[in-house]
């Protein structure tokens, strides 16, 4: 029996058999005390067992880590929990040594990452990846019950859609061996190929045959960072919606991000219970407030206004036609108590693709900022003009060799569309209360470090 299922049924005087792992083990002469876990839930069961089992004296001897099969009897606990168990009949099933490096004291983040394969573990990482699998299911539940078609975008592309370059290469050539530029029609695809930054490129032509399409999967950056938020493989979701323009994408970006917090709120209240207690003091708080928030919709221009007429010494100054920083987007929540959709941002510091504005300056692009996190999603109304496409890589230098294909939607029953993308990762870190997206991805990719 699963101990979730046992937790929902407290079915007090019932024999059940579970099949776990020790998670603390408190031994006397003529008793002791199994923190037991399974790892079907955040709650342990404490078993409970004592020398008329036959086999006490190596009961007593099982170390932290094993795994064990218990049969016994659920009755009403003595200690915090409603339940534990009085074990009849305890076998080890698999050894664990003394110098297993998970033992029940407090260990660093940091220490944790080196044995990743073990942190599951640990209390946190249970409740980090548990929330991570949730999280998932909710998603897709979300656009499946919204008539949107899930797409496998490629791993592997010829085209880079955010244009930056920074890119990993796949290649069969041993670059090592050549001193000029390599000749990649003689390259395994006959052309240069990188594992893909963004699957949106493709999920247009699906979104332009199914009317909604979204993808969900690995996305890849060989980006030399080492911040906290930064990762060089991540998940992406990234939904396509024909028909729709950037009104219609800001009001799904918001629909989907309150089902999601609240399906995670609603089913994996234990988890968000302990992040709360341990992680981040309010995050309940913060997370139903989002839920129930009226989300501000302003364009970028009216936000330079504000962060200008604000009595504050920034750091980076707000300029119009720029970017805003991590503090702008700070005090841009906190002046609208809640998330803010910032709109028609300037068109020079945007991707080619997005659906130029009749002022020639701005494009119908939109970041979403939430409090206590800042950028959360960012998406666009996409351009479905051909010419003003073309124009516009024109005007970047980009070659349409290779592009063609996506030139040709616009020429092929094109029509106003729009879509969006969220890091998963960073969904997760503000879901969870940890800040570092090594500790919400199970094996993380960063410089250096390509381990497990």
């Amino acid at each position: 029996m699963d101990l979730k299922d046992l937790f929902s049924e407290k079915k007090i005087g019932t024999q059940v058999t579970i099949e776990g792992w020790i998670r603390n083990h408190r031994r006397q002469a003529t008793f002791g005390f199994i923190d037991f876990s399974d790892g079907t839930t955040q709650e342990h069961l404490q078993v409970v067992y004592d020398n008329h089992l036959k086999n006490f004296a190596e009961i007593n001897k099982f170390l932290v880590g094993s795994a064990i099969k218990v049969t016994g009897q659920i009755v009403k606990s003595s200690g915090n929990q409603d339940i534990e168990m009085q074990a009849k009949e305890v076998i080890l099933l698999g050894d664990c040594p003394a110098d297993y490096p998970i033992q029940p004291k407090r260990h660093t983040r940091e220490f944790l990452r080196t044995v990743a394969y073990l942190r599951p573990r640990t209390n946190l990482f249970q409740a980090v990846f548990r929330v991570r699998s949730i999280a998932a299911y909710a998603i897709h539940k979300y656009f499946q019950e919204h008539n949107f078609v899930y797409f496998h975008a490629p791993l592997i592309t010829a085209s880079d859609c955010e244009g930056a370059g920074e890119m990993f290469q796949v290649t069969t050539l041993d670059l090592t061996k050549i001193k000029e530029k390599p000749d990649y029609s003689k390259d395994f695809f006959g052309k240069m190929t990188n594992l893909t930054v963004s699957g949106q490129l493709e999920a247009e032509t699906f979104a332009l045959a199914y009317k909604k399409t979204y993808t969900f999967g690995p996305t890849f950056r060989a980006e030399n960072s080492n911040t906290k938020t930064h990762a060089n493989e991540f998940w992406m979701i990234e939904p396509e919606m024909a028909f729709t323009d950037l009104e219609g994408d800001m009001d799904t970006m918001e629909d989907m991000l309150k089902y999601v917090v609240k399906y995670v709120l609603d089913n994996a209240s234990a988890e968000i219970d302990f992040f709360d207690n341990f992680v981040e003091k309010g995050l309940k708080n913060k997370l139903t407030t989002l839920v129930n928030s009226k989300f501000t919709r302003i364009d970028h221009e009216e936000v330079i206004k504000i962060l200008k007429a604000a009595k504050i010494k920034w750091e980076f100054e707000p300029e119009y036609g720029e970017d805003i920083a991590k503090e702008h987007e700070k005090y841009i929540t906190e002046y609208f108590n809640g998330p803010v959709f910032i709109k028609n941002w300037p068109k020079d510091i945007k991707a080619f693709y997005m659906k130029q504005n009749p002022d020639g300056k701005t494009v119908a692009a939109v970041d979403l900022e939430v409090p206590g996190a800042g950028e959360l999603m960012g998406g666009s109304q996409r351009e479905e003009d051909y010419n003003k496409l073309l124009n516009r890589m024109q005007e970047l230098n980009m070659s349409t060799e290779g592009l063609e294909w996506y030139l040709n939607l616009r020429k092929y029953g094109g029509c106003v569309h729009s879509g969006f993308g969220m890091g998963f990762e960073r969904l997760l870190i503000y879901l969870t209360g940890v800040e570092n997206i090594r500790d919400v991805i199970p094996y993380p990719r960063t410089p250096g470090n390509c381990e497990f």
